[in-house]
């Protein structure tokens, strides 16, 4: 191997779908990523649209593929999450290909307003409201209930909550109820803090939803953290679940669906596996074979992706400004941005992205040190998900060369303050939009211009 571009394509099947080189240049979902640079310069951040009504086609087919194996009888349902991005653009673009909603604040519910002035959403759509909730969040959800939004459902997320509605609330209205999963044996708690003990559940139902003349119970909800994964953990987990289902089904039978939360994970390393439609398959069937088994009818499948909607839409473009070698072996590539402030995950998860050159892929390569604007040490990126080690092209100094982190869309800005006070007060990057008309005309558009020193001091009271 003697370049950049031999390196990649002897380590990883390159091109994919959303990379490929074409002179010397990379190319996210065909577009040319040098044409962006050229016209808005970095560092910015660029979502490209597309990507965000693909990947929910995809899990539609998955779950539609799943009921036509099965012969299973119930829908799908598909929501947004929306704390992985709450840019207007992002709902637009989600909401036009069919989706609903997620939502985990009070400040959702005036984007839900909004987004309903803008004819967008309908008073028929889901708004599945998760979360522990504020006196303002209930106040809204009741709002909402009496101005004829049929499909609001408070997910009861403690044995108090219900209390909010049955004042609040002037119409019937529908709810569920989240059930506290244990967490995998790592973690450092047995059980979620989060949702409504398995043992308490079925007392909730019957001390308060079911002698309320409004409230009717209509969904159990289930997530645990590490996601949809293939694990005795976490199939353990749903079968548990689904057995609480089950048991409320027989007392409650309005009760006709269930929430399994959110879990598609995305695409961060080049060499990444995982097999969906099996997941899906794998899902479906064993809900549908523990119905089967206590006899009663299987329930409508509902989703709450979030990071699998929008992640993968994102990308983070930087340029190199310097070269320092600090010791006989460390060369450090310094970043015209910072990754604890752009890309909060990379610093406080140690969240592996997608890294590659956006140019100079002709290049020899060498392994380097990534270091981003801030004091903080903590401010780095030195390894990938498949490999304790960067490369990237090798370049003098004074050749440009960028570099793009990709799939970086669900997140990053809400975890770094977006247009808030940063660490070293390092303004947010500029934001591009990437648009692709019927004919396959790629456009662009700058949504942001990076954030200014204006906006910082009179946030800081100067």
């Amino acid at each position: 191997m003697k370049n950049y571009i031999d390196l990649i394509e002897q380590t990883f099947e390159f091109p994919q779908p959303e990379f490929k080189v074409e002179n010397n240049e990379l190319h996210f979902n065909d577009v040319p990523l040098m044409d962006i640079i050229k016209q808005y310069g970095t560092p910015l951040k660029l979502t490209y649209l597309p990507k965000i009504s693909q990947n929910i086609n995809k899990a539609r087919g998955y779950f539609a593929n799943a009921f036509k194996k099965h012969n299973y009888k119930g829908s799908y349902t598909y929501c947004y999450c929306t704390k992985s991005s709450h840019f207007s653009f992002v709902m637009e673009e989600a909401l036009k290909a069919g989706v609903h909603m997620e939502t985990s604040s009070s400040f959702d519910i005036p984007i839900v307003r909004k987004l309903e002035e803008k004819g967008l959403l309908t008073k028929q759509h889901y708004v599945i409201c998760n979360g522990f909730k504020r006196p303002l969040y209930k106040k809204y959800i009741n709002e909402l209930i009496n101005d004829g939004f049929e499909n609001v459902i408070p997910i009861l997320d403690n044995l108090n909550e219900l209390e909010a509605y049955e004042e609040g609330a002037t119409k019937p209205y529908k709810v569920g109820i989240r059930i506290a999963s244990d967490e995998e044996p790592n973690f450092e708690f047995y059980t979620s803090r989060l949702g409504v003990r398995y043992n308490d559940a079925v007392d909730l139902y019957k001390e308060k939803i079911e002698p309320s003349k409004k409230a009717t119970l209509k969904m159990l909800h289930f997530f645990i953290n590490t996601g949809i994964k293939d694990t005795a953990y976490y199939w353990s987990e749903l079968s548990r679940f689904m057995y609480k289902y089950c048991e409320l089904k027989k007392l409650c039978p309005e009760l006709d669906a269930v929430d399994i939360g959110g879990g598609f994970p995305i695409k961060t390393s080049l060499g990444f596996e995982y097999d969906y439609q099996y997941m899906v398959d794998q899902i479906v069937e064993n809900i549908q074979w523990i119905c089967q088994k206590n006899n009663v009818d299987v329930p409508n499948i509902f989703t709450e992706f979030g990071s699998y909607t929008v992640g993968e839409s994102g990308a983070t473009i930087y340029s190199i400004m310097d070269q320092k070698l600090q010791n006989d072996k460390e060369l450090w590539y310094m970043i015209d941005g910072s990754f604890i402030t752009h890309l909060p995950d990379v610093w406080g998860m140690n969240q592996k992205f997608i890294l590659m050159a956006v140019n100079n892929w002709e290049e020899p390569f060498h392994k380097v040190n990534v270091g981003g604007l801030t004091c903080d040490s903590m401010d780095y990126y030195n390894s990938e998900a498949h490999s304790f080690e960067v490369f990237l092209p090798k370049v003098e100094p004074t050749t440009p060369q960028y570099i793009g982190f990709f799939h970086t869309g669900a997140y990053q800005e809400s975890l770094g303050g977006y247009g808030g006070i940063q660490h070293c007060l390092i303004p947010a990057p500029k934001h591009v939009l990437i648009r692709k008309d019927k004919k396959g005309k790629v456009s662009s558009e700058l949504f942001s211009d990076e954030q200014g020193s204006e906006s910082m001091l009179k946030l800081l009271g100067y």
